[in-house]
């Protein structure tokens, strides 16, 4: 480990995405990060919409910093007028180690070194020049997103080694899935999770209607999850069910979902943010990806989550669905 990172104190980090999944998987890098440095403080610069997740992460993340915004970078319009303040603000942190941990660094490497960090490392596109060849390590678009991260660490000298991720439950998370439970009568249920961020990467209402209707037929209560903006497709996939279900949608915080989520036997969901959640919370899970790449963001563990690549069927998923749940009742028992 060199010199320069060795004594940080003041680290920076730079991931400006706006996904849950996007979050989760730097999870594993931060608690790595920790542990190396104990007593740093760790700066997470990102969107506004991010601040609470960083804020139940704590145990990693001492400060969070909005970005206004940043000349190339798609996430939001960025905010030219405040850009010379936010960054003579960042330049009098004094940072010792500044971690780009945004995509290829085509935009994000001059946004990260204008931090003015004693030492900055990240990624950089093959096509461009490096910044720096014993900091910089080239960005292979289809390496998983969770190594990625814990690859770069280990280059410079920092051990990274488990790859799990994790999200941490609060009581009242508990308190208010509770409260759902009993209002449900929810005993042994299942998830299905059919929206996603992207529209692209959503597998048909009819479908997912499909497999829910299979696990009631089974004897399963069956819980449909979602935004509030993704009520109107829940309730059209719950129109197509014969039996009851329980639609959540809109319903739940994000702590309170992953609440709702720890408790139930198996989850069925695009590739999207709630897959990453139950990779985080162990929940088993099939995951159907339709136009996202599997390499870069399917579960690490293969065993309790089961990725389904184009072009699922029903029966492709329904086959996953009930290995799943044979496997998880052996563990049960």
């Amino acid at each position: 480990m060199s010199e320069a990172i060795s004594t940080a104190e003041r680290i920076a980090i730079v991931r400006a995405l706006p996904g849950l999944g996007d979050f989760l998987c730097a999870v594993p890098a931060l608690r790595a990060l920790r542990v190396a440095y104990p007593q740093a403080k760790v700066t997470l610069i990102g969107l506004s919409g991010s601040q609470g997740l960083a804020e139940r992460f704590e145990q990693y993340i001492d400060e969070f910093v909005v970005l206004p915004g940043y000349p190339g970078l798609p996430e939001q319009s960025v905010d030219l007028s405040a850009l010379p303040a936010f960054f003579a603000e960042m330049r009098s942190r004094k940072f010792d180690l500044a971690i780009q941990m945004h995509g290829s660094g085509v935009v994000t490497n001059p946004l990260t070194l204008e931090l003015g960090a004693g030492r900055t490392i990240g990624f950089f596109q093959s096509s461009q020049v490096c910044p720096d060849l014993a900091s910089f390590l080239p960005f292979v678009e289809t390496e998983h997103e969770i190594l990625r991260y814990l690859r770069l660490l280990d280059f410079v000298g920092i051990p990274a080694s488990n790859a799990q991720m994790e999200f941490p439950i609060g009581e009242n998370d508990r308190q208010e899935r509770q409260a759902l439970l009993q209002l449900y009568d929810l005993q042994r249920y299942v998830c299905i999770h059919a929206g996603a961020s992207v529209s692209s990467r959503c597998w048909s209402g009819d479908r997912f209607a499909a497999i829910a209707e299979h696990l009631a037929q089974k004897g399963w209560q069956v819980v449909l999850t979602g935004s509030d903006a993704e009520r109107g497709l829940t309730e059209a996939i719950a129109q197509l069910i014969k039996a009851p279900t329980i639609n959540l949608a809109g319903r739940t915080s994000l702590g309170t979902l992953a609440a709702v989520l720890e408790n139930c036997r198996l989850l069925v969901c695009n590739d999207t943010g709630v897959s990453h959640l139950a990779a985080a919370l162990k929940v088993p899970s099939v995951v159907i990806f339709s136009g996202s790449d599997p390499q870069r963001w399917s579960p690490l563990d293969r065993q309790r989550h089961r990725s389904i690549v184009p072009p699922a069927s029903i029966s492709t998923v329904l086959e996953q669905v009930e290995a799943l749940l044979q496997q998880e009742a052996l563990y049960v028992a």
